[in-house]
């Protein structure tokens, strides 16, 4: 028999098989999904996704965003940090076109082609949303976007509210997930004081909430040339950047909080390639794998977070000529690791452990395999 659901005001009927339902994945499938890495447009510090810079009026925001703009179309990398080079536009909306000259002569011998500028816009709600769907559809390659500032694109007659702060900014999100890149918004700090700097970024908490990561520009002493950038976010660890800005009117970084970089990722495929030196396979659960990968427990690499490194590692793992499976069989989940040629142990080539620092940094790359 087939159900129906009657609705007694207008007397409607619908059909079981029409309900909405959700689209769910069971916890089982879900840990056994092949991970893709994320996707940065700077490397550990800007990834895909909505993002706020926020500082006080004249600290240098507009001179840090002009440079990243140009440092990503070069492919140059920022900081030390590599980056995904791609076509980038700034909306500039404070600056006229020959201040922007000026300023560009002053940061780079030579602007690329495939850096864009504005200085004039739509406002959000009423073309803005189309006119950066129009650049990215003419420009598929850009990576990043940056939006000088967000108040520029909210009209004079702007009611700050919470729910207009989530509304705006969602859209802004919907359109850097929906093209997988990188949105700056760049806005003002409070001049109030707080304990949490983050705190002080102008307008409603929906803001910090709607965006991906959130950065802050402080000066030590106003005119000083020196500064910190706070940092936190989604997809990166709280972090602090010490920074001074030299002659040429760059940022250039002093210190950062994240000195030594505790690669997980990488740390995997050195121990992975290691323990495949000699052999063709192994098969056996996460606890058997931690066990034989870290037999001290010096690496911290539990069996609860062996499963998930692999998966997010099988991109970097293939490189060498491993392959790997999460699976379950008989109830028990079971890694299973396979060098290239395995199924020809005469031919089977040797793996030499590698170097986690130096190579095979995947953190710009999106896996391209599949696990079967």
């Amino acid at each position: 028999m087939i159900s129906v659901l009657i609705f007694l005001s207008g007397g409607v009927h619908l059909n079981s098989e029409n309900k909405k339902r959700f689209h769910t994945i069971d916890g089982e499938a879900l840990m056994s999904l092949p991970l893709k890495p994320l996707n940065f447009v700077v490397d550990t510090l800007l990834s895909q996704g909505l993002h706020i810079l926020a500082g006080s009026p004249k600290v240098g925001k507009s001179w840090l965003a002009l440079w990243l703009s140009v440092m990503v179309a070069k492919g140059e990398s920022v900081w030390g940090m590599p980056v995904k080079q791609g076509t980038t536009l700034y909306l500039c909306l404070e600056d006229s076109t020959l201040r922007i000259q000026n300023r560009l002569f002053e940061i780079t011998e030579d602007a690329p082609a495939n850096v864009h500028f504005t200085t004039q816009s739509d406002i959000l709600g009423k073309g803005l949303e189309e006119q950066l769907r129009t650049f990215l559809a003419e420009h598929p390659d850009t990576v990043l976007v940056i939006i000088d500032t967000l108040q520029m694109i909210r009209g004079s007659n702007y009611d700050n509210t919470y729910a207009n702060d989530y509304r705006d900014l969602s859209a802004l999100k919907r359109i850097a997930d929906a093209h997988g890149i990188a949105i700056l918004l760049i806005h003002h700090l409070r001049k109030e004081t707080a304990d949490d700097v983050f705190n002080r970024i102008s307008g409603t908490t929906a803001i910090s909430g709607a965006v991906d990561s959130s950065f802050t520009l402080v000066e030590d002493k106003r005119g000083s040339g020196k500064a910190k950038l706070s940092c936190i976010g989604r997809d990166i660890e709280y972090r602090e950047l010490t920074l001074e800005r030299n002659g040429e009117n760059v940022w250039e970084m002093v210190a950062d909080s994240r000195t030594q970089p505790e690669l997980l990722g990488d740390r995997i495929v050195y121990l992975i390639s290691e323990l495949m030196r000699e052999r063709t396979e192994f098969i056996g659960t996460p606890t058997e794998l931690s066990e034989k990968i870290d037999p001290v427990g010096t690496e911290r690499i539990s069996p609860k977070k062996v499963s998930r490194l692999i998966l997010q590692s099988l991109d970097t793992l293939s490189k060498i000529g491993i392959s790997g499976v999460v699976r379950r069989s008989n109830g028990k989940r079971l890694i299973e690791l396979r060098r290239a040629e395995s199924d020809d142990t005469q031919g089977a080539p040797t793996v030499d452990p590698v170097d986690p620092v130096g190579a095979l940094c995947g953190d710009l790359r999106e896996v391209s395999g599949r696990v079967e």
